[in-house]
This record gives structure tokens, C-alpha cells and sequence, in this order.
């Protein structure tokens, strides 16, 4: 049985990504936002990236289609003494409070938009919420990165007490790319309980991100490689974009 994606991983999420630096992701986004203020953190996951910015003093308000990633991140948040408001929303039907002053949306989360509409939905939404002058950070997986990393691969994670097998199967034509993963958790007596998950994402050039971005009212800031502003090549694994909303847009 395929179950919801972000389900059976859920547990191991943070253990299998222990690479990440929340921190640097959370600087990178600081360079661009105000000082003090509230902050969007859309398909927060586990919450890391939101805690991330929690500890530089924003406020901070979380949304995630998962409600197994956002149990986590609300035990982890008030483990760590931090009031943050998480929300189970549809990145593609954003509904806030209110205004915010900065939003990001790491880990190739945007690539889970899997065609065009939903992804100028999504940009639209952050656009209506956010202050004007504001800024929209993400990041996506490249074409380069679908074709050469991805494809058709197989890997394997394993961890003392989970193992997971992950199949690729990418469609270059249609930009899609399927991940079957197989997830083996170690329970009572060492007996090991199976669970799969299929994700999707979504292949977008640099050209069609660029046009959405401009259609939801965001000027481009920039496009990098990496955290150190690098501009972006087409051989680059990962693109970092820096939005602003334009201050015509209300």
C-alpha cells in the first residue's frame, strides 16, 4: 500500500538529513529580510528551517501539507521554548492572518508543484501575503540534478533503526519525476515494519520560475548556486532565488 508522502519517513526525517545547515539557510534568507519581523516558513517540514529563524529573533509562522511532519515539528518547537504557529495548508492555498514581512520555502519543496498553475498559485499566495517590498526565498532541484543525480537511480539510506530504499524513475518530456520509497522500520523483538511512499516533483528550467515568479508580482533579485551568492549556471545542482515583491503590487 503507497501511503500520503511524509508519512512513513516522517520519524526519520531529521536523522536522514542531518547534513543540512539550518543556520547558513537561515543567514542566507536574514541578508535579504528586515531585521526584526514575521516570517513565512511555507512547507516547514519538521520545523527545522523555522526554529532556524526562531533563534535569530523573527517571529515565525509554518504551514505543511503533512500533519505527521507538523506533529514533529510542534514537539521539537516547544521542546526548545519556541512560540511558533504551525499551519496544515496546501502550499497552493495559502491562508494567513495576515501580512508577512519575509517568506521561505527551502529543501525543493517548490518542485513538489507539479505543473505550471500550481506553481503560479503558490506564488501568487506568497505574493498576496507578503508585505510589499518583501522577499520570497527558495530553492528548486535543477534540470541538471533530475537528469544526472536523479534518473533512473536507486539508493538506499539506513540508519540503526530504519532503512530506506528509494527508486528514481524521471520522464525527461514530461519533467517528471517519480520517487518510490521503501521504508523498513525496525520495531519490538526486531521485527522490522514496511511502509511505502511515492513522491513526485516537478523538473522547471530557469526560464519558466523566472516568468512565474514575474506573473505573481515578484521582481527577480537574483538567482544563485550556493549560499555565497555564486551566480547560478545550468550545471548547478541546486538554485537558490531571491524574490521581491514588487512594490506596485498591493
Amino acid at each position: 500500500m503507497i501511503e500520503q508522502a511524509y508519512s512513513a519517513i516522517a520519524r526519520g526525517y531529521d536523522r536522514f538529513n542531518e547534513e543540512i545547515d539550518y543556520d547558513a539557510w537561515a543567514a542566507f534568507c536574514a541578508a535579504y529580510f528586515p531585521d526584526k519581523g514575521l516570517i513565512l516558513d511555507l512547507a516547514c517540514g519538521t520545523g527545522s528551517m523555522s526554529m532556524a529563524l526562531a533563534r535569530r529573533g523573527y517571529e515565525v509562522i509554518a504551514a505543511d501539507l503533512s500533519c505527521d511532519m507538523l506533529a514533529i515539528a510542534q514537539e521539537k518547537a516547544a521542546s526548545a521554548g519556541h512560540s511558533i504557529l504551525f499551519l496544515n495548508q496546501d502550499m497552493t492555498r495559502l491562508d494567513l492572518y495576515g501580512t508577512v514581512d519575509g517568506a521561505v520555502c527551502c529543501l525543493d519543496s517548490m518542485n513538489y508543484l507539479l505543473d505550471e498553475k500550481d506553481l503560479l498559485a503558490c506564488l501568487k499566495g506568497v505574493s498576496l501575503f507578503l508585505n510589499p517590498g518583501g522577499v520570497f526565498v527558495f530553492d528548486v532541484n535543477t534540470p541538471w540534478k533530475f537528469k544526472h543525480v536523479y534518473g533512473d537511480k536507486h539508493y538506499i539510506l539506513e540508519e540503526p533503526d530504519m532503512l530506506i530504499a528509494w527508486q528514481n524513475q524521471f520522464d525527461e518530456q514530461s519533467g517528471l519525476c517519480d520517487f518510490v520509497l521503501d521504508v523498513f522500520s525496525k520495531e519490538k523483538n526486531d521485527l522490522y515494519r514496511r511502509q511505502s511512499e511515492m513522491h513526485q516533483e516537478r523538473c522547471y528550467s530557469s526560464a519558466v520560475l523566472c516568468q512565474a515568479a514575474k506573473d505573481a508580482g515578484f521582481v527577480i533579485e537574483g538567482i544563485y548556486s550556493d549560499f555565497a551568492g555564486t551566480a547560478y549556471t545550468e550545471s548547478d545542482e541546486r538554485w537558490y532565488f531571491v524574490l521581491r515583491k514588487n512594490l506596485g503590487v498591493a
